[in-house]
């Protein structure tokens, strides 16, 4: 599922004696204001982030939650600790990531294989989690990266169809938010957008129906409710202005 130039194939002999520093200080892109995020997680970041829409470069939607207001902030980051109760999947899956290998070859069967970027720098530090068990298999940090990878590779599939459905169904609308911190600070998110909570009330039933049955109905409410969130953030800025 991604391109990992970077990445090694993860392997219990090579990688026997593996550890990972735990924390985020020091990890890859957690100092951004925005990150990628899946459906398959839409439910607990709805709980602490706002959830907004993006365009990439060919026109194609993709879902983000804001961290923060200035470039490469992340309110959410307080030294190597989160602060927040859920962390985004792209950034709690570590220096792992997943790859589909075998299933380019007539009656390959395809095998989704860790990768681990070995330039990251919580990689091979002496103090952290063991990758692996001291007499083999997997310890429990890379069970648990399992997991968040998994959530990230079933989220990904899904992707491309909840957006077409709400396309179909025109929930989709633009969206500015804006705040200010004093007449000297004011703030403008752009080129965002969300789902259109007129459209979602003019649904008929069967349409709600069919997007209950297709598990997207919770998905919806969840980032119309996750809007919320964003006075949070402002709170959160004004509280580090302060000092």
């Amino acid at each position: 599922m991604l391109d990992l130039p970077d990445f090694a194939k993860l392997d219990e002999v090579e990688h026997a004696d593996l550890r990972v520093a735990v924390g985020y200080a020091d990890a890859p892109h957690t100092k951004v204001n925005q990150t990628l995020v899946f459906p398959t997680e839409f439910i607990p970041l709805s709980r602490e982030y706002p959830i907004f829409f993006r365009k990439d470069q060919n026109g194609k939607f993709y879902a983000v939650v804001l961290l923060g207001l200035d470039r490469n902030e992340n309110l959410f980051l307080d030294g190597d600790r989160w602060t927040a109760r859920y962390v985004p999947a792209v950034i709690e899956r570590g220096p792992f990531a997943l790859a589909i290998e075998g299933g380019d070859q007539p009656g390959g069967t395809a095998e989704a294989v860790i990768h681990v970027d070995m330039d990251d720098p919580r990689v091979g530090a002496g103090h952290g989690e063991r990758v692996f068990l001291p007499h083999g298999g997997r310890a429990p940090y890379l069970e648990a990266a399992g997991k968040v990878l998994n959530r990230i590779h079933v989220g990904a599939g899904l992707v491309d169809d909840f957006f077409d459905r709400l396309s179909a169904l025109d929930l989709i609308e633009p969206l500015t938010l804006q705040a200010s911190l004093g007449e000297d600070l004011q703030y403008t998110v752009p080129d965002i957008f969300t789902i259109s909570r007129e459209n979602m009330a003019g649904l008929s039933g069967d349409q709600l129906r069919e997007l209950n049955q297709i598990g997207l109905l919770e998905h919806c409410f969840a980032i119309m409710a996750s809007i919320d969130n964003f006075s949070k953030l402002v709170d959160l800025k004004a509280m580090q202005k302060k000092g």
